[in-house]
Order: C-alpha cells, then structure tokens, then sequence
C-alpha cells in the first residue's frame, strides 16, 4: 500500500512537473517587442518598394496570399489551398473567408487580383509577374491567375515580403500607387498589426490586431521599430534591454561583441530566401574588362580567404557562383578562381599588358555602395593593395551618398564597383536581372555589367518556364557553369546577415524568409 502511494505520488509531482514546464514554454500574450533597425523604409507598402527596409513593417501590415517554412514549402495563409494547372499557365487559389482588414472590410479575391496586377505594374522586380496577363474572380474567395507561359516561380512570388494584398477600397482611387499617401499614413492591410504610427528616419509603431484571421494570435500587443544608422548604439540598446531584437546585423565588431553575450541569441537562420551576395562588378563593355582573360586574371588575383577571415572576421563564407548556396538550384560545379598570382599574370601577359618601368600594366578605377565599410569600402581598399601584386593599379573612387553611386553605375559610368545583391528566393525574381542582355538598363540592380550571351539568355529563357524540378536545376546549374567562366562578377562573400536577441525573445519567424515574414507566433516570456 505504502509502495503504491509512493508511486502515485511520484507520477503527480512529474505531471505537475511537467505541467509547469509546457505552462512555461506555452506562448504568452501581451507586451511590446521593440525591433532595432539601421535600414529606412521611405514608406510602408511592399508592393511598390523591394528590400529589407520596407519588408519588415509591411510584412507586419499585409498579409500575402502564402507563407513559407524553413524548408521552402509553401504554407496557407490568405489562400487556405491552391491548385496549379497541368500546363503551368493557371493557379487557382481558394482564400480564407474570415480575413478582414484593419477597417474592417472583408478581404476578397476583388482585392487580390487588384493587389497582384498592382504589383506586376509597380513593383522594381519586373520578372515576378511578367507572365501573368490576367487575374480571374469567379466568386468572393476564388482567384484564377491566367499566364501566357509556365511560371515556376509564380507560388514564391505570393510571398509575404512580395505580394502584399492590397484594399482595393483605398488604393483603387485613381492616385499614383508609387506615392500614394496611404503608403505611409493611415495604412490599412489585414495582417497580424495594424499601423499606429510612422515617424519617418526615427519609428514605425505597430499594434495588435484583435480581428486577425489567424485565431488567438498574435500573440504581442505591439511592435515597435526603432531606426538608428549606428549599428553600435543598437547593440548597446540590446545589451541594457530596450531593445528585444536586432536583425541584419553584419558588422564583425557587432557580432563578435553580440557572440561573447550570453544573454543574447545569435543566429544566421532565416536569411536563405533573401540570398544576400557581396560581390565585384565589371563593366564588360569598357576596356580593357571586355576581355575575359583580365576579368580572371582579376579574379585569380583576389583572396577571399582574406575578405572573409580578416575583413569579416570569420563570419562571411565565401560566394562562388550567382545562386547562393543555400538555394535549391546552387551547384558546385562552377569555374573557381583560388588565390593565384602567377596564374593571374600569365592571363594578363596572355591578354597583351606588359608591366611598364613602375611595374604597372595598366589602371583601374573601383567604386564601392556606400552604406557599409566593411563590404564596400574596406574591399575596395584591398583590392587596391591586392591588385598592385600583379601589377595593376587601381584608384578607389567613393561616392558621398547612394544615390550618386548608384547612377554612376546605372549610367556605365565605372569600371569595377563593389555591391550587395539579393538572389530574393527564386533566380527568376532576383538572378535573371543581372545576367540577361534584354535587361541592360540605366536602372541600378539590372544588367549594368552590360553582359551579354546568348546561350545564357537561352538558359534563362528556358529555366524561366521549365515546371520540372530536375530539368530547372539542370538549367541553371549550365547557367551558373557559364557564368562563372566569363566572369561579368566575381563572388566574393555570402553577407553574413544575424538576428540577434534577447532570451526573453520566442517565436521569431524561422522560415527562408526570417524576420521579413510575419511576427504573429513572436512572443516574450
């Protein structure tokens, strides 16, 4: 009897043992989670703006049609399912009928195919709904997307950093959706937040949508988006608490200080779909970079073991091909260029540039974006030390802001620059851009290499509508061959993007999208 009441007693202290610990792990609802930022969004609408910095509150504001996991499989969101036709050229998506907007109007397939054709219309990545031609609503909560072609990036493209789903009621008005003030004051969308506040260059105030589809979620009262350019102050921010969470941090001296604090969590997870590479342009139309043999001789010429050990700390992997390795399409079979001064003089000897009597063959100019030291200013200055090895001479040339950079370069006015490129999930979206000679444009994030061949414009073509997984991935892995044989860029670095955290921080998006996905499982314990 004794030995049986031991028992039992035994089994109750381990259930409420146990009990505690899921009491403890469960999701806890409320509080403010403030988010440290050095990017600036202009405005708030993902729809007619790319990038990080609108990506975070607009993910926050809109919901997308679909979400995706860690393992880049398409999950509900708005869509509840969704069927694509056997030729590739129709999806058919059933929503959700509960979703409202923040004005409490209801969200219908109307306000999708207004959104989607909004955004063909609008948004800088051209490629995403190129082939759509039209948007059918057969009733409230059924959206037909009609293409002239397959489009096997098209369940990507509904992403929640892509494709915002829009009130028609507001943004259908006549105004230009570019500069529409609704972007940025009195924003509506039907995400887990709704807009309280925008003080442009300072925060962004987000709180709690009580209507939102998604039942008890989300789980936070209120987020809070604190810009700051010194990356330092928001690290110290972090370190006394005022601040929950820090994404995109780069910096080494950031991230060694963040690494040696226990108290917060590092991680490089959720950066996958932005697929972020740091790499050296050329401009393949100017002399002496239209020979192939002084772009590898360039290449040969520059250690990555250096950019990533010394000038990233350790924290950078080194990039080798134009689809970032954590994507499904990446292939590792690419032509490699390893540290090698003598090969690198031998191809300069080869292209006809002898050394004159101070040892130099010939002078280049290289520019860097600004914004960021340590991928741009920092390798430009390398490259100049670096390249004087094999006797070319190289002058770095800032510019005092981003927007003179970048029409330098959109206008082919240099000869190398450093940069920073997202791969943005699928190569149709952010990879095609770069490499397609009908993309050669005044445009910054185009074809401003001015490279030009035809076999890879047949590999793109081709890839941009292939529906079979195994044949795709063969086409871009011939894409990626070619590419990196003619060198119009050579790869230097996987940016070594971390979210950092406080441990009171749980729930972070932790799919390919990371923290420009929505926030409604984050929570604070």
């Amino acid at each position: 009897m004794r030995s049986a009441r031991k028992c039992l007693t035994t089994i109750l202290t381990a259930l409420a043992l146990a009990g505690g610990a899921m009491a403890a792990d469960a999701p806890k609802p409320g509080g403010t989670l403030v988010i440290g930022s050095t990017q600036v969004p202009r405005h708030l609408n993902g729809a007619v703006q790319s990038g990080i910095a609108t990506a975070l509150p607009s993910t926050q504001l809109f919901a997308s049609l679909l979400r995706y996991d860690a393992d880049w499989k398409p999950q509900p969101y708005l869509a509840q399912s969704w069927e694509l036709a056997p030729d590739g050229k129709s999806l058919t998506l059933h929503l959700r009928k509960d979703a409202l907007f923040h004005d409490g109007k209801p969200v219908t397939s109307a306000d999708v195919a207004f959104s989607v054709m909004a955004v063909k219309k609008n948004h800088p990545f051209q490629t995403m709904f190129a082939p759509v031609e039209a948007v059918d609503t057969p009733d409230p909560y059924t959206v037909v997307l009609r293409m002239n072609k397959p489009h096997p990036a098209i369940l990507l493209a509904l992403s929640p950093a892509l494709m915002p789903v829009l009130p028609k009621h507001i943004y259908d008005d006549g105004q230009d959706l570019k500069s529409h003030p609704r972007n940025s004051a009195d924003v509506v969308g039907s995400g887990p937040f709704k807009f309280k506040e925008f003080k442009p260059g300072q925060e962004i105030v987000l709180e709690k949508f009580d209507k939102f589809f998604l039942p008890g979620k989300p789980y936070l009262d209120r987020i809070v988006v604190k810009i700051n350019p010194d990356a330092t102050n928001l690290l110290i921010g972090l370190e006394r608490g005022d601040i929950g969470v820090l994404p995109f941090m780069t910096e080494p001296t950031i991230l060694r200080r963040a690494k040696e604090n226990s108290a917060i969590v590092m991680t490089s997870k959720g950066y996958e779909g932005i697929g972020a590479l740091s790499w050296l342009a050329f401009n393949t139309a100017r002399k002496p970079l239209n020979d192939v043999r002084v772009r590898q001789a360039i290449a040969y010429a520059t250690d990555k073991g250096f950019i990533t050990k010394a000038l990233n700390a350790g924290f950078a992997k080194p990039a080798d091909g134009p689809i970032i390795g954590t994507s499904p399409f990446a292939t590792q079979d690419l032509a490699k260029y390893p540290l090698d001064l003598k090969k690198s003089e031998q191809l300069l000897e080869e292209a006809g540039y002898k050394k004159d009597a101070k040892g130099e063959r010939l002078s280049l100019t290289v520019d860097y974006m600004p914004g960021s030291d340590v991928q741009g200013k920092n390798v430009a200055e390398y490259l100049r030390s670096q390249l004087k090895k094999v006797g070319i001479a190289v002058q770095v040339r800032a510019s005092p802001d981003f927007p003179t950079w970048a029409k330098r370069i959109a206008g082919k006015d240099f000869d190398m620059t450093t940069d920073i490129v997202f791969n943005w999930g699928d190569p149709v979206i952010g990879v095609h851009r770069t490499y397609l000679s009908s993309n050669i444009r005044d445009i910054i994030w185009t074809n401003t290499q001015s490279y030009s061949n035809p076999k890879v414009d047949e590999l793109l073509e081709q890839a941009g509508t292939e529906t079979d997984a195994d044949k795709r991935r063969a086409l871009y892995a011939e894409f990626q061959r070619l590419v990196t044989a003619d060198v119009p860029i050579d790869f230097l670095t996987v940016i070594p993007y971390h979210t950092l955290s406080l441990k009171k921080v749980h729930g972070l998006p932790d799919g390919i999208w990371g923290v420009i996905s929505p926030m409604d499982d984050t929570y604070l314990q």
